[in-house]
């Protein structure tokens, strides 16, 4: 019985077919919106979460704050500085502290020339803390050893052959800001951006070919002793620079922040953009439940006869009206599987122009099967209260009037 419903169904549309395409712009536009954004969202919630994963929740980053027009800490016009770092070892709750200075600087290998993250790697025992605490491994070669000249490292992402047409190995030579070093290591995938996307140069050198001041950081690393409050380290380190940077309370122009502190930043701006998207998505399915109901109050309309000759050969109200509540929810899911391929397709071809455009798997599309399942079911409940209205006027019509009109 209910198969008989839905050929009938698909009958009446198919003679209405532009109008019936017409009617499901609305909703395909809202779940495709829906689909690509969310995605995108997702996946760049991912890869951001991914970048924290690295540093230990008992790890405090302190970068200075100001003009930033680059990687974290980059940029400022009062940087933090090494006897501010040694400031902050002596803090109590505070095991060890590494600092490191970050630039962006050109790599050529292969013929060919690409715009990389580059990160220091301190002297002595604090360049042995850091690999350390980021967990360093290499997957071919050695770690480059604190000191070392001419030697980098380099991540998971330049052995990727698009890069730079072939992989970059241990061994292979690369020029940075054009003078020559050797690949001493590749490190294993970290699932991260920036340490994938990173080339490791010894903190010496790296002051030299960039021109940056022997006392200059871009970034501290302060380790917390195992039993202290977090909390209280953090208070005493923002304590004690205030008093090294001159600055009172409130007028901060630096941040002590744990990774899971600008995790939780990131994610309430990244569910303030969910929200306006979903509001955007909701107002453009209105618009498309709206064509729906247009729609079949002008089908009710159009098929008055049909109604009262179906009516006087025994068909109940319940079956005009199933036939109705069919229609106008199949409308609402076609729109939402066309809403849902566009929307998938957007997104994986954003983040394919993004990643090809950036190098980098920072913009990712992460299409959950939730997220497709819901947008699907959401669709169709559009779809079938829409057409509610419409159909319960169908099912009412009384025989003898409508076999009149």
């Amino acid at each position: 019985m209910l198969s008989d419903y839905i050929v009938m169904a698909l009958r009446s549309l198919g003679r209405r077919k532009l109008r019936s395409w017409l009617t499901m712009i609305g909703i395909f536009i809202g779940i495709a919106a829906v689909v690509s954004l969310i995605s995108l969202g997702e996946g760049l919630s991912n890869v951001i979460e991914s970048q924290f994963d690295i540093i230990g929740a008992d790890v405090l980053t302190i970068t200075a704050t100001g003009n930033n027009y680059g990687p974290p800490g980059t940029g400022v016009t009062d940087p933090l500085t090494t006897s501010q770092l040694e400031a902050i070892e002596r803090v109590k709750g505070v095991e060890f502290t590494v600092g490191r200075i970050i630039e962006t600087g050109t790599v050529e290998f292969n013929n060919r020339v690409d715009i990389s993250i580059i990160a220091s790697l301190p002297e002595g025992e604090r360049g042995e803390h850091m690999i350390d605490l980021l967990n360093f491994e290499v997957d071919r070669g050695r770690l480059l050893n604190p000191g070392e000249r001419n030697k980098v490292m380099v991540g998971d992402n330049f052995a990727d052959s698009d890069k730079f047409g072939k992989p970059v190995q241990s061994g292979s030579r690369v020029y940075i800001e054009d003078q020559q070093f050797e690949v001493v290591g590749v490190l294993k995938k970290k699932g991260s951006f920036v340490v994938d996307n990173t080339i490791i140069m010894n903190d010496d050198q790296m002051r030299e070919i960039f021109e940056v001041d022997r006392e200059d950081l871009d970034a501290i690393a302060a380790q917390v002793k195992k039993g202290v409050s977090i909390s209280k380290t953090k208070e005493d380190i923002e304590r004690v620079l205030r008093k090294e940077r001159d600055v009172k309370l409130g007028q901060e122009d630096f941040g002590v922040e744990t990774a899971q502190a600008a995790l939780s930043t990131i994610n309430s701006t990244l569910f303030a953009v969910k929200l306006f998207v979903y509001l955007i998505a909701a107002i453009s399915l209105i618009v498309g439940g709206i064509g729906i109901t247009n729609t079949m109050y002008t089908s009710v309309l159009e098929r008055t006869k049909d109604i009262g000759i179906m009516k006087a050969i025994g068909a109940k109200n319940r079956t005009i009206f199933t036939l109705f509540f069919i229609e106008s929810g199949f409308l609402g899911a076609v729109g939402g599987i066309i809403g849902i391929v566009l929307g998938v397709s957007l997104a994986k071809g954003l983040a394919f122009v993004g990643q090809a455009t950036l190098g980098s798997g920072l913009i990712n599309a992460d299409v959950s099967i939730g997220l497709v399942v819901g947008s699907l079911f959401f669709s169709f409940i559009v779809g079938t209260i829409s057409g509610l209205v419409p159909a319960l006027k169908a099912a009412k019509l009384n025989p003898v009037d409508a076999l009149r009109s």
